[in-house]
């Protein structure tokens, strides 16, 4: 314990030690003594809800000109979750009833209570589970596909649907009860996608006047949510939740035509870009998920500044940010599994499948640089709904190997391949084990993976973002860092001596668990030389290389095929061990894939080993 926290002291910060035992007082007070919430709650009084306006005839001529397999999608969505089945985490469909049950977790089949208030309900609990799942269907998300499948049909089921289900829900989560309450980031994407719901279906001419007052209770639940409680937001967590909720409060601020708060929002969204993104790009979460989520948020902020009149100055970051993943794509827009990733795609606006990373980038260049990263594509329609440059010229931006010394992401390209790094010299709050961990791509396909997340709350959770998820050298039960609970890291690795150019890069890590860890990695005509060194007196080594590919050990290394095609072949002369493991690509959904350990033989204090990738 005292470990623990000398680690959060030095690391994480006084002033972060300090807010968060401020936050758990305040939690603390609040479950002995209630009315002391009212302490912290702010009137609200909203007088107009209009902040949203789409021009929906290029939207519907867009959504018309898809091929009838993504119309249908999109239809069978939104039918399912008219029912209560609704697509969580971007794949897999959750039954929450019908009517639904807003407080259920369909995967335990347990239910909160709504009479519970939200600071006495847990967010992982061993009979409700993940509280994640919970909120799924109360983000409200699926909202966008009614409005999507009306556009293509006309039907008035869907708008009707949307009607009925705000309804419901406003009746059935009095503020601030449930589990719905607990989270000002998940009040923010709940205002949101009610209000471009709404938006849409009142521009059709399709609402009544008990839609908007609806509309407006919400708001002012989901606005006293986030003022309450933005303290823990912007002082102990910040990250994308600090983005969503000051979004939360810009809108809350002009739905309250309250100037002033209005103001403050914009100039905090300024400091909170600046703090969290850096120079070259990289987004200080350490996560390509939630990178793209904070994107996404500034995308509607970009929308609804045509109605404050106010912009964030910024851009210059974002811009780059947007550049950094696009140089860790692969062409059909996959991007390397990276940090935590929990299915987040808060606007599901494209055709296009989630780990599509092309909708968002796309949308977010246009607005700042008036130009297309992408020629034409499925992919347009989120733009479509953001902004207007959807015709402008496409800026033809070359796909190179890239180095990010600042954010610490690297990337060595090779004809149809390339391999991704990261080695971080970490200044916010890590989440995984993956420091000095190999991403390759050949072809189009992830040959050596990042075994994903799969749930916050699970063992098999704990392991994918552990060091043995990472395709990187493991001792045995030593990890890269130590992990307290499902997000308390301390021991953070150090980054210590790193190159890079075009063809070559060299980087060390140093755990504080005992030992360093040097990869040296040279581009070859047909594939990459690796070479690790690992420092240490501690006992048993080994390398592991996690690939979704059938395995077929051969004399001197390992074939790689996938559907019998023959991809790559790595050469190692070390004793090769294959087992099954998980990947997750998807929160909650995973497929099992293999892992390859090769123990390595210790000479004095070091560990070594080398080996060449061959692409075929």
């Amino acid at each position: 314990m005292i470990e623990v926290l000398r680690s959060v002291l030095t690391e994480y910060g006084v002033n972060w030690a300090i807010n968060r035992s401020l936050y758990a007082g305040k939690l603390k007070m609040m479950k002995l003594i209630p009315k002391t919430e009212l302490f912290f709650e702010k009137k609200v009084d909203v007088k107009r809800i209009d902040i949203f306006n789409f021009d929906l005839k290029p939207i519907k001529d867009f959504l018309l000109s898809l091929d009838e397999k993504k119309q249908q999608e999109i239809i069978e969505t939104s039918d399912k979750a008219i029912k209560g089945v609704i697509t969580g985490f971007s794949s897999i469909e959750l039954n929450f009833g019908n009517p639904i049950s807003w407080q259920l977790n369909p995967l335990t089949g347990y239910e909160n209570s709504c009479k519970k208030k939200w600071y006495n309900i847990k967010d992982f609990d061993e009979k409700a589970g993940d509280i994640k799942i919970i909120w799924e269907a109360s983000r409200l998300t699926h909202f966008l596909f009614f409005v999507r499948s009306y556009l293509i049909t006309n039907d008035i089921k869907y708008y009707e649907a949307y009607s009925k289900q705000l309804d419901d829900w406003l009746r059935n989560n009095p503020y601030s009860y449930g589990s719905n309450y607990k989270c000002g980031q998940e009040a923010t994407l709940r205002m949101t996608n009610v209000l471009i719901t709404f938006t849409v279906f009142n521009q059709l001419g399709l609402t009544t006047e008990k839609d908007y007052k609806n509309v407006k209770q919400l708001v002012t639940g989901s606005y006293k949510k986030v003022l309450s409680n933005f303290f823990y937001a912007h002082k102990c967590i910040k990250n994308n939740h600090t983005f969503t909720e000051i979004l939360g409060l810009i809108i809350g601020a002009w739905c309250t035509k309250d100037r002033k708060r209005l103001q403050k929002a914009y100039k905090l969204m300024d400091q909170e870009i600046n703090e969290q993104f850096l120079e070259d790009g990289g987004f200080t979460q350490y996560s390509f998920n939630y990178h793209r989520f904070t994107l996404q948020i500034l995308e509607c902020l970009f929308k609804i500044s045509e109605t404050t009149g106010l912009n964030i100055k910024e851009k210059k970051k974002i811009r780059n940010s947007v550049l950094l993943l696009y140089q860790v794509q692969e062409e059909e827009g996959n991007i390397p599994n990276y940090g935590s990733n929990d299915g987040s795609l808060i606007f599901p606006l494209s055709a296009c499948d989630y780990r599509d990373f092309r909708p968002t980038l796309n949308s977010i260049y246009a607005l700042l640089e008036g130009k297309r990263l992408y020629s034409k594509g499925n992919y347009d329609e989120e733009l479509l709904w953001f902004g207007d440059v959807s015709e402008k010229q496409r800026d033809s931006i070359p796909r190179i190997s890239s180095s990010f010394p600042k954010s610490g992401y690297y990337t060595l390209r090779n004809n149809n391949s390339f391999l991704f790094i990261p080695l971080q010299n970490y200044k916010s709050r890590p989440a995984h084990m993956d420091q000095l961990h190999i991403d390759l791509w050949h072809r189009g396909m992830n040959l050596l993976c990042d075994t994903g997340t799969f749930s916050y709350a699970s063992t098999l959770g704990e392991e994918l973002a552990s060091t043995v998820g990472h395709n990187i050298a493991k001792l045995s039960n030593t990890e890269q860092m130590n992990k307290k609970g499902a997000f308390l890291v301390t021991n953070w690795t150090e980054r210590k001596e790193h190159y890079w150019n075009p063809d070559r890069f060299v980087g060390e890590v140093e755990s504080k668990n005992g030992y360093k860890h040097n990869r040296s990695i040279y581009q070859v005509n047909n594939g990459y030389l690796i070479k690790d060194e690992i420092i240490t007196n501690l006992e048993q080594c080994e390398l592991i290389l996690n690939t979704p590919c059938d395995v077929t050990l051969k004399k001197d290394g390992i074939e790689l095929t996938k559907n019998n095609v023959k991809l790559a072949f790595i050469n190692i002369k070390n004793e090769i061990n294959v087992e099954p493991a998980y990947r997750s690509l998807y929160y909650l959904k995973k497929e099992t894939i293999n892992r390859i350990r090769i123990p390595l033989i210790r000479k004095d204090d070091l560990y070594a080993i080398e080996y060449k990738i061959i692409l075929y």
